[in-house]
């Protein structure tokens, strides 16, 4: 069963996090969003949502929406044998979207916190992100305080870490 919007609305208002939502076509992809979107205030992400090769730990990975990350180097880093993405089905079962839909408001979902939070430290110290609400055709904008205070409710502490590219 894929997530409730709904539900993380009401969450957030319960929170007394404000958001502003910004409406547009399907996107898919960073790039998909270079082709449809204005200029517009805060940071754009790519979310990744990654396994260690055994598949029994999981990753949801933020970073800039330009930067192409080194996942050999990043595993190697970490610690892990080898970083690899996802399937589907995991993204369903673990932070119940779609492809496409992925933002850290999915971790609303991971109850049982299965995934672990990596963000990029080079945007972290950026007050404004963009984020999907569980579907691909809004953006919502949430300063970083409201996000932390999103992580502590759901459970989910960030790990700040250097993303190295390619």
């Amino acid at each position: 069963m894929l997530a409730d919007k709904a539900k993380l609305a009401e969450a957030l208002t319960q929170l007394t996090i404000n958001y502003d939502v910004i409406e547009h076509p399907p996107l898919h992809t960073s790039l998909d969003a270079d082709t449809f979107m204005v200029e517009r205030p805060g940071t754009r992400l790519k979310n990744l949502f990654l396994r260690d090769n055994e598949g029994k730990r999981h990753f949801l990975v933020i970073t800039a929406h330009d930067k192409q990350l080194d996942l050999k180097t990043l595993a190697k880093q970490q610690g892990l044998s080898r970083l690899g993405f996802a399937s589907n089905e995991r993204l369903a079962r673990y932070l119940k979207v779609e492809p496409g839909c992925v933002s850290m408001l999915a971790l609303f979902n991971d109850k049982q916190n299965n995934v672990n939070l990596w963000i990029d430290q080079d945007i972290w110290f950026d007050d404004l992100f963009h984020c999907h609400p569980f579907e691909n055709t809004q953006t919502w904008l949430l300063k970083k305080t409201d996000l932390e205070s999103f992580f502590n409710y759901t459970q989910h502490q960030p790990r700040v870490v250097f993303l190295p590219s390619r």
